[in-house]
């Protein structure tokens, strides 16, 4: 059974999201689906609308036939980890065949060459790389710009002209420098992103929407219905349901209040010694707080943003802090050495024959639940404690027991 695979958060499902999905099904002539998908929290550092057992409901009834779920130490990372994190677990399961990505392009040559002459980043790149980040740009920019400067020096010219900067190109190189790093043997493919692009924060279709474009919508208008022409049924009868349940939407400001209750408890030097808090950030962050009005997470952003210090940045930054999670937890070779399980969120019953294959082929454990794993696994501590972090931001008052824990007895998803 041929599977293609797919890298996703799902924020929530919408119609680009299912068009992507029977695009690549179709080009990559598969059978099957598997999405390994973020959990509760995301790569720009911010929460999910819903929950992941509810994103990964509307997956299931779109078509993906096994969801499996990125932890958090790679899902809320930037382009480099998250990109190793998903390609490396979609390799694991030893079912997926190719895997397809959605770029502004749909031009695969370019990233393929990027991705040959800069894998294994020499001392010339890295030169190139450290007088960029020197300027003060983002580290995002600087990375594309040096790709596109050792593609020059090495007579790659004309490929040095590919729009690398562009945010589906720069996760794309990243996820084929992964494949190529980890030695991987699935096919990459890619499509074409249409009508809307990332982070789109306006409305320019009758039915393609951004996924920040119809968050805006649920979030700011409060407006389910508006939101309706962008997303399939079935996600509209599942945010339906937590809506009226009282569980969605979610966003960065329930937990604003706890955020600034750890950055009062912690001094400048226990915030140092956090994921993401670099070059003097933790100084700057405890400054801020004496200007805020509202104590409103956007009032906070705004305050803290600089060109260096891009909203996302110091949203993954402000999430490191809100979670606990330390430099020790996120170094590269502990990254780099992967993750040591494959959690199932859901499956169909396509997928349910997946799941018998990788009882064979899979490279990692297969936990079916977060209780009683073989034997205890960091990456997976970390997600359980965001589950319940999570919760507690639930508006309403889904924060009891049952709910902080639930990572420990939900069982997957299934649909017929």
């Amino acid at each position: 059974m041929r599977t293609v695979g797919l890298i996703v958060e799902y924020n929530p499902f919408h119609n680009g999201h299912l068009y992507h999905l029977q695009q690549s099904r179709k080009l990559t002539s598969s059978e099957a689906v598997v999405a390994v998908m973020s959990g509760h929290f995301l790569q720009r550092g911010e929460p999910a609308l819903l929950d992941k057992w509810s994103r990964t409901r509307t997956a299931l009834e779109a078509g993906c036939d096994l969801v499996i779920e990125l932890p958090v130490a790679y899902a809320t990372q930037a382009a480099e980890w998250f990109a190793y994190g998903a390609v490396s677990l979609l390799e694991a399961t030893g079912v997926v065949d190719s895997f397809c990505f959605g770029t502004e392009s749909g031009e695969l040559g370019p990233l393929l060459q990027a991705s040959e002459v800069v894998a294994n980043e020499t001392p010339a790149f890295k030169s190139i790389l450290k007088a960029l980040l020197q300027t003060g740009i983002s580290y995002p920019s600087a990375y594309s710009s040096a790709v596109a400067g050792y593609l020059t020096k090495q007579g790659h010219a004309s490929a040095a002209q590919f729009p690398f900067a562009l945010p589906n190109h720069t996760l794309a190189l990243h996820y084929l420098l992964a494949l190529k790093r980890i030695g991987g043997s699935m096919e990459p493919f890619t499509i074409t992103r249409e009508k809307a692009q990332y982070n789109q924060a306006h409305v320019s279709d009758s039915q393609i929407a951004s996924a920040t474009a119809i968050r805006k919508l649920l979030l700011e208008q409060r407006s389910l219905n508006e939101a309706r022409p962008f997303i399939p049924d079935s996600t509209y009868r599942t945010l339906e349901q937590e809506w009226l349940a009282g569980r969605c939407p979610i966003s960065w400001e329930p937990f604003t209040k706890t955020l600034l209750h750890s950055i009062i408890t912690h001094s400048p030097t226990q915030l140092a010694s956090l994921h993401e808090i670099t070059e003097g950030l933790e100084h700057r962050i405890r400054n801020a707080l004496p200007k805020l009005a509202n104590q409103q997470f956007d009032e906070f952003l705004d305050i803290l943003k600089t060109k260096r210090y891009t909203r996302t940045k110091l949203q993954r930054a402000l999430l490191a802090i809100l979670l606990g999670h330390t430099k020790e937890d996120f170094t590269a070779a502990k990254l780099s050495s992967g993750i040591e399980y494959i959690r199932v969120l859901g499956f169909s019953e396509k997928g349910k024959l997946l799941l018998r294959r990788m009882r064979k082929s899979a490279k990692l454990p297969v936990l079916l639940s977060a209780a009683r794993p073989p034997q205890p696994y960091r990456y997976l501590e970390l997600d359980t404690q965001a589950s319940a972090v999570y919760m507690l931001g639930m508006p309403g008052g889904e924060s009891s027991n049952e709910a902080l824990f639930r990572d420990f007895t939900e069982r997957p998803i299934t649909i017929d």
